[in-house]
């Protein structure tokens, strides 16, 4: 006789199921597959609302803060919107002078600088179109050729011609120079690390252990050591005849200064990853460039350099984006002075909000965020990009 509320199961001769669960399971599996298929959407899901939240949110919110005028009162604040008034007074209004800095007339090198640059802007762009022409690529030349002769007729009128820089020029000072000194050390460094010498594990530590150190405690400690009348190093200054010297009064002096510690904080950085890059390089490669008889110069720039280069510009990129934002160093060793001497334009942002000009601080960070994405981007396509395609 058979038992209508059992299930006879098919897999294990003899025993019995019951009804029920014999139908729950086809749905445990479905549910099963379902959680499977979405998991990846669930596991990612929390990353991509921390996103949302501290990352899009901001950026929207800013947008509409640098098109706004914003005025605190009591209990609130006024929002009253005002197109692009905000970042039409950094370019042609009265803080003209402190982002782009202070315009002089044109000298005959900074007009020799601009035609030449002119020129070969305009044959770069030739070039493009008759070898090889897309409209997106053409386009994105077009704003990268925009920005960068923008930018040579911004130092022609300032620094070339006797003017004085704005924020604008002061952060890509910082960028170009410091960062263009930063790979050059680094990459020394590494160089000098990767070969066979003593004591090259404790080299390896002490030129890491400046990245351990926080900014502001950097820039307290150049800070001191600059200090030519009550520092550590007063009696060198002494010596040297610049006891009397006051290198926070000079333009070029205080910049150079944050300079040195910016490159003291992250040259480590470079040197590490470029260290990296060097000890992966094939050893049979050196040893037989070496048998044939090549020199040190030749290996570095036929072997070494072709290996490495990617990760070089990487790590380039890498800095460059860092080194739009600086803030601590200026902030803490020079206050942005002489005047705005040193002033960077996230430092020049910073006042703003600190004055409660929020739709001008907000304006200034945009202003950043699209000179730092139009230059890496265009490093990127231009470095990156063209040694992929030739390797």
């Amino acid at each position: 006789m058979t038992n209508l509320g059992t299930h006879q199961d098919d897999n294990r001769p003899g025993t019995i199921t019951p009804v029920g669960v014999a139908r729950m399971a086809p749905r445990r599996t479905r549910i099963s597959e379902w959680f499977d298929q979405r998991a990846g959407t669930y596991f990612i899901m929390p990353a991509v609302v921390m996103i949302l939240i501290f990352s899009i949110f901001p950026l929207v919110a800013s947008l509409i803060m640098s098109v706004s005028r914003i005025r605190l009162r009591g209990g609130g604040y006024n929002v009253r919107y005002v197109g692009t008034q905000n970042f039409e007074k950094q370019f042609f209004g009265s803080e003209q002078f402190h982002f782009l800095g202070t315009f002089a007339d044109l000298s005959p090198i900074a007009w020799i600088l601009i035609l030449a640059s002119a020129a070969g802007i305009l044959w770069w762009l030739f070039r493009y179109v008759t070898t090889r022409f897309s409209v997106i690529g053409f386009a994105g030349r077009l704003v990268t050729a925009s920005m960068v002769f923008g930018l040579i007729v911004l130092f022609s009128a300032t620094l070339v011609s006797g003017g004085r820089m704005g924020t604008l020029g002061v952060t890509l000072f910082y960028v170009f120079v410091g960062c263009g000194v930063q790979f050059l050390i680094g990459l020394a460094l590494a160089l000098l690390c990767s070969q066979q010498i003593r004591g090259r594990t404790f080299f390896r530590i002490v030129f890491f252990i400046p990245l351990m150190v926080t900014p502001i405690g950097i820039g307290y400690a150049f800070r001191m050591i600059a200090d030519t009348t009550k520092g550590p190093f007063s009696p060198f200054w002494q010596w040297a005849g610049l006891g009397d010297f006051a290198w926070a009064a000079d333009a070029w002096t205080a910049r150079i200064f944050i300079t040195v510690g910016d490159s003291w904080q992250w040259i480590p950085f470079i040197f590490v990853i470029l260290l990296a890059a060097c000890e992966n390089i094939p050893r049979d490669f050196v040893e037989a460039a070496e048998v044939d008889g090549a020199s040190q110069r030749q290996i570095f720039f036929e072997i070494t350099w072709p290996q490495i280069m990617p990760v070089a510009a990487s790590v380039m990129l890498i800095r460059m984006i860092e080194a739009f934002k600086i803030v601590d160093l200026p902030n803490i060793m020079t206050s942005g002075g002489p005047g705005i001497a040193t002033e960077s334009m996230s430092l020049h942002s910073l006042f703003a909000w600190r004055s409660l000009d929020l739709g001008q601080s907000a304006a200034i960070s945009y202003l950043l965020l699209f000179v730092t994405v139009v230059l890496c981007v265009s490093f990127f396509n231009l470095v990156v990009l063209q040694y992929v395609r030739k390797t």
